[in-house]
Formats: structure tokens, C-alpha cells, sequence
């Protein structure tokens, strides 16, 4: 049912069903659940767009939380998440590390694990983005 004007002049609004058509059209679609998403498209502050693996992307644990909440946002139904105060920079060596974290958890032959190398003068951003991102 909708909220539509009376056809006549009267005592206000009046609760009538929509046409058809009208309700077929914004009929809400069915959209994909983040199980059914292989990829999350992480977008910085200047608008550079990574689209990365979701196995990926939930190493952080914000993007976990972000991926998997309830409601219709767009992190949850279409996988993107927009980060306005991390830099394409920091994001980038961010998602590196997302990745080096996937592959080396859980290595158990013995084999040591390799140093994950930073620059200097990115470290105190990379560690506010790790912090904010729960890295």
C-alpha cells in the first residue's frame, strides 16, 4: 500500500493499494549476500578504486564487521567500502599486507616467515590505518 492523494477533496490522505505495475517495478530485487561476493572493491580518499579478494579484505576485522552487518548498505550488498581518510598510498601498502597476512598465517613447516618491509616515512600512516582497520 502507498500514500496517495485523495481523488476528491476531502479529509486528507487516503491509504490505497499502488498498480500493479508501480509495485512490480520497485518490488524490492534480491541482492547478493557477501558469501555469494568473491571481490570487495576498497576505494581511498582521491577515488582510487582496489578491488581486492574478499579472503583478503577480512583479514581486517573493521572490514569484516562492515561486510557481514545487517541492513542494506552498500558494504554489505555490493562490497565497497569507501575509506575518505586513508590515502591511496597507505591503502595500497594496507591491502599488501592483507595479502601477505592471508598467505603466511598459517605456515607450519618451519619455514620463517619473511619480513613485510615498510617505509619509514609511511609508517605513522600505515599504523593509524592498521589501528583504524584492526590489522
Amino acid at each position: 500500500t502507498s500514500l496517495v492523494p485523495p481523488l476528491s477533496r476531502g479529509r486528507g490522505y487516503q491509504t490505497r493499494r499502488a498498480p500493479s505495475f508501480l509495485r512490480r517495478a520497485t518490488e524490492a530485487r534480491p541482492q547478493p549476500s557477501m558469501s555469494d561476493i568473491e571481490y570487495v572493491k576498497l576505494i581511498s580518499a582521491e577515488g582510487h578504486e582496489f578491488l581486492i579478494d574478499r579472503n583478503a579484505a577480512v583479514v581486517s576485522g573493521t572490514i569484516k564487521s562492515m561486510l557481514q552487518g545487517p541492513g542494506n548498505y552498500t558494504e554489505t550488498t555490493q562490497g565497497e567500502i569507501r575509506f575518505p581518510e586513508i590515502s591511496a598510498k597507505t591503502l595500497e601498502k594496507t591491502i599488501q599486507y592483507f595479502y601477505y597476512k592471508l598467505k603466511y598465517t598459517n605456515i607450519r613447516d618451519g619455514t620463517q616467515m619473511p619480513e613485510f618491509k615498510i617505509d619509514p616515512e609511511q609508517a605513522l600512516e600505515l599504523l593509524m590505518a592498521a589501528n583504524y582497520l584492526d590489522a
